[in-house]
């Protein structure tokens, strides 16, 4: 959120005081991502005050902005020469805050060298100083402006769903609107977190996973049923009433009453046992144990708090972590670690302040937020959050009780967390280094781009394309392409790479300025502006010598002759240590099987060939929903039909094993091959 910089007990705490003109990152274009994505920062000193007359410049454009600036609330936008937004702040004031830009001292060098890329500045009057931050929020995630702190988190957090359009509700994982009937219960900090709890939740109250399809073609309970994890509503093994109950049991436990839930399973087993009744005895027995479980992976459960959030930030080395616990009905439902992107100046209260700006802008906020610091505009705060929820939310920093330790809790996991990233990004920094020194790189990469691609004989061909870089694989960067071009010979591996490596680099040769072709700006700027720089130093292709000169060919018809770019071809047998690295214009390179660049060098290989695999098999599968199994030789609408009343969905026959497949009806021994062949060819 913006400050005033003119305040004198805060006279840095401006967002947009940070300097783009560090050589490794600019703080300024701070993210915070989630754990398994996040990208620690590199810190930066102060750089060189901006030229006075590129400065004067700014402060004009800022100057003629103040003559019809309102005296109001509001949310205002600086550009550059290009028309792109280099900052989003709000204001009670636009017209002052506007005018303690154009003051010709009292700036930090920070924030100078944002007023000196000043073109124009664009205003939007808002009712109230509440509604500017909310308005601020949202512009912030949408226009990602470079001098402001910037929640780069798009993935939604998951809730669990109990269906409530058919009699026989089903519970699963749900990401997104809410918009199918049914109760929703969340949010958990992770998917893994909401798999656990269902299929906890699934031995406790036996309440059904399939899909409705699923459902209506059971002729006879599936697996879950035999295993205890589902009452078998299908195939009536229970009841309407009975399974209504279950559901029932099943809403009140994730609504908080789990201890009443638990007396009454406890109550059942003790009557079903003085009835003599041992096995119905038994089945309580597990459901309890099954609740049970699931309250020991939430670990640690406030006692007197119904709902909140709580968010503590730890600070070392310049760097910071900022670790959010999720509490609803009286369980901790999971937590998640984030990491700012924030120059080291900046203080745990001004980052924390900064992320919670945005962090509610796209999610549901509680009645209760707990914070590790205090943060200027603390009641501000709230009063957005309360606008937003709709009833009355408190943010509090507690200082005693079981609040405080709560947050004391969530501050020995951020402590933990950011020492675990530390420790990462050192290892993942040798290892560039390493890798810089064995293949000779200019530089050590900052970014490198991984290509593979699948098929089974020439159909459903893919490529894709991994990225990596100082703080691991950047997976929210990873893209795959469909293979298009008709002219292409099926199972043409060096066209198909042809193909992808053209339509990426056309791609960024036609919408990415390399750092220096840009216009406006040093190329150590246009570095350190980006979140990762878009070029990659390193190109890796899959493949041996046919594959690098398939792309040293597309390299030289694009125009690009300072890519570095290898090939790593497996060695005999396929076995691991044993590749082959081969460089333009150099011998083949083998290196030790321990060497940790291998090592390296295989982990990126690997996780190239894990993603393109799984983007061949949902292409494939997808293929499957469209064609049919007619795709198959030999099986027909019939023996289709009767395959999916036995198994009930594709994914069922694709899993079952060759006798599996010969025991359905009108499925012949050569027949049960045939398809046990097609979903289980491997892919090339």
């Amino acid at each position: 959120m913006a400050e005033e910089p003119d305040d004198p007990k805060t006279p840095h705490r401006d967002p947009a005081a940070r300097d783009p003109s560090a050589n490794d990152i600019d703080p300024a274009t701070a993210t915070v991502e989630d754990d398994d994505e996040a990208r620690l920062p590199e810190a930066e000193d102060a750089g060189e005050a901006p030229v006075e007359g590129t400065l004067a410049l700014g402060r004009a454009a800022i100057a003629r902005a103040v003559k019809l600036a309102p005296a109001s609330a509001g949310v205002y936008r600086m550009l550059n020469a290009a028309g792109e937004v280099l900052y989003v702040g709000k204001a009670k004031s636009v017209r002052k805050r506007l005018a303690s830009y154009a003051r010709p001292t009292g700036n930090a060098i920070r924030i100078a060298r944002m007023i000196a890329a000043t073109a124009s500045v664009e205003i939007v009057s808002t009712a109230t100083e509440t509604e500017a931050l909310l308005l601020e929020a949202n512009l912030i995630k949408q226009l990602r402006p470079r001098f402001n702190v910037q929640l780069r988190d798009d993935k939604s957090f998951p809730y669990i769903l109990i269906t409530g359009d058919h009699w026989a509700p089903q519970i699963l994982k749900h990401r997104g609107a809410q918009t199918r009937p049914g109760s929703y219960f969340g949010p958990f900090a992770s998917a893994g977190a909401v798999g656990r709890t269902i299929t906890a939740l699934q031995r406790a109250f036996l309440v059904r996973s399939c899909t409705d399809a699923f459902f209506e073609s059971r002729t006879r309970p599936c697996l879950l049923y035999q295993i205890k994890r589902c009452a078998g509503p299908c195939t009536r093994e229970i009841d309407f009433a009975g399974y209504s109950e279950l559901v029932r049991e099943a809403k009140d436990f994730l609504s908080g009453r789990s201890r009443a839930v638990k007396e009454l399973l406890a109550r059942e087993m003790e009557q079903a046992s003085a009835a003599l009744e041992f096995e119905r005895a038994a089945l309580y027995r597990d459901r309890l144990a099954a609740l049970s479980a699931v309250q020991a992976q939430q670990g640690i459960n406030p006692h007197t708090l119904e709902e909140a959030d709580v968010f503590a930030i730890h600070q070392e080395g310049g760097y910071s972590c900022v670790e959010v616990f999720f509490f609803r009905t009286g369980q901790n439902w999971g937590n998640r670690a984030y990491f700012p992107r924030a120059d080291r100046s900046f203080s745990p209260e001004e980052v924390l302040g900064s992320f919670l700006a945005q962090f509610y802008e796209d999610k549901p906020p509680p009645r209760l937020v707990l914070l590790s610091h205090e943060i200027e505009e603390r009641g501000l705060l709230a009063e957005a959050l309360t606008a937003k929820a709709g009833v009355k939310v408190e943010v509090s920093v507690p200082k005693r009780g079981e609040k405080r330790d709560l947050v004391n809790h969530a501050l020995a996991n951020a402590r933990e967390a950011l020492g675990r990233k530390l420790a990462d990004s050192s290892s993942q920094m040798k290892l560039l280094q390493g890798l810089a020194t064995v293949l000779g790189l200019p530089r050590v990469p900052r970014r490198i781009e991984v290509y593979d691609n699948s098929h089974i004989q020439g159909t459903n061909a893919v490529g894709a394309m991994i990225v990596a870089g100082a703080e691991g694989f950047a997976k929210n960067q990873y893209r795959k392409f469909n293979i298009r071009s008709e002219a292409l010979t099926p199972g043409d591996d060096y066209a198909m790479m042809r193909e992808v490596l053209e339509r990426r680099f056309k791609r960024l040769l036609n919408g990415a300025p390399r750092a220096q072709d840009s216009p406006d700006e040093p190329a150590e700027e246009v570095e350190a502006a980006a979140d990762t720089p878009q070029w990659p130093d390193l190109v890796v292709i899959d493949g041996g010598l046919g594959q690098l000169n398939a792309a040293r060919a597309t390299f030289t018809a694009l125009g690009l002759s300072d890519v570095s770019l290898i090939a790593v071809a497996k060695g005999p047998d396929r076995d691991a240590g044993k590749e082959t690295i081969f460089i333009p214009d150099r011998p083949p390179l083998k290196l030790e099987p321990r060497d940790p660049v291998l090592y390296f060098i295989q982990r990126l290989r690997d996780e190239a060939h894990r993603f393109v695999i799984g983007s061949h098999r949902k292409l494939r599968q997808k293929g499957l929903r469209e064609a049919g199994l007619q795709e198959i030789a030999g099986i027909g609408p019939s023996r289709k039909r009767a395959l999916l009343h036995h198994f009930g969905t594709l994914k069922a026959i694709e899993r079952a094993s060759m006798a599996d497949l010969a025991k359905v009806p009108g499925i012949s021994a050569e027949s049960a091959r045939r398809i046990y062949e097609f979903f289980h060819a491997r892919a090339g």
